[in-house]
């Protein structure tokens, strides 16, 4: 009875581990690291060799480029395939060198692979990304700074050259004569616009066509005023003050409903573009963990020389 028992036991402890016992660790690091290393650097590499195929296609002299619709196809599937080689070759690195001779353990050594890879992707896209951006600010700083010192010698060289009669004239401009001007346009507002002048009639029209786009409609007192103030502006009949400003607000009405539907279609085009591209980014990651799994499977040591696990 106690040699049964015992007997049990062992098989219990072979199977599900004893406590007393550690269960040794089931994955090398080491090895998923490696792989995830190799798998972003076998793809790179054929990502360069797509770009070096892509341009050596482009002969502007002969005018025979293919399109940019045809370049885009051509890109996702390399980058596609890209990294699914990538990812196959990462998955055999890692099997290979964790030494197991389970399958199972394999495909997850693959599996790992998998997202280190997609992890140091992303961590070498973002600071690629980020020296671009900061090779561009510094390039446009530059550029600034160059535009603005030649600015600052032209001015110079405007002023100095300027000491005659533009000199004078522009010394005899007077702020304060513009505030007045612009104060006197919006005096009279509201007042018989056959005895405003000009100024004052026009800063009244442009005050109630704002409010007109603003509110997308005029009341009749100030549809009426707007049509006096256009036939006093423009010394025109009423019904032609009238006909006119229909007309304009008919082609704003048609301007603005244009813009609308382009702003539509262009949300509608980008809502696309971005779920088809949601979509082509999950594919392309599920068929780089079947390409890691495939990978770790096809590196699993079989035989003596894999590594047992109790």
């Amino acid at each position: 009875m106690s040699s049964s028992t015992s007997s049990g036991s062992a098989t219990y402890a072979r199977a599900y581990g004893d406590a007393a016992t550690p269960v040794p660790s089931r994955i090398s690091w080491g090895a998923v690291f490696a792989g995830g290393v190799v798998a972003v650097a076998t793809g790179t590499m054929l990502n360069v060799l797509g770009l070096a195929i892509g341009a050596t296609a482009v002969d502007a002299t002969a005018a025979q480029t293919p399109g940019a619709s045809t370049f885009g196809i051509g890109a996702g599937i390399w980058l596609l395939v890209a990294n699914t080689l990538g990812l196959l070759a990462g998955g055999y690195v890692a099997a290979r060198l964790s030494g197991s001779g389970d399958s199972t353990d394999s495909a997850l050594h693959g599996l790992s692979v998998w997202a280190i890879g997609f992890l140091l992707s992303a961590v070498l896209l973002g600071n690629i990304v980020a020296g671009t951006a900061n090779t561009a600010f510094q390039g446009a700083s530059s550029i600034i700074g160059g535009v603005v010192q030649g600015a600052g010698s032209a001015a110079g060289g405007a002023a100095s050259a300027a000491s005659g009669p533009l000199a004078q004239a522009a010394q005899q401009v007077n702020p304060q004569q513009l505030v007045e001007r612009a104060q006197n346009a919006l005096r009279s507002a509201g007042g018989d616009p056959a005895q405003m002048n000009s100024d004052q009639r026009n800063a009244e029209i442009v005050q109630i066509l704002t409010r007109r786009v603003t509110d997308g409609n005029l009341p009749q007192d100030a549809r009426d005023r707007l049509n006096r103030l256009v036939g006093a502006e423009y010394g025109i009949a009423p019904e032609e003050a009238q006909r006119r400003v229909q007309q304009v607000e008919q082609q704003a009405q048609q301007a603005a409903q244009v813009a609308e539907q382009r702003a539509r279609e262009a949300a509608d085009a980008a809502a696309t573009g971005g779920a088809v591209a949601a979509y082509w980014i999950f594919a392309a990651m599920l068929l780089g963990a079947v390409a890691a799994v495939l990978g770790a499977r096809f590196g699993t040591r079989h035989g003596p020389a894999a590594r047992a696990y109790a």
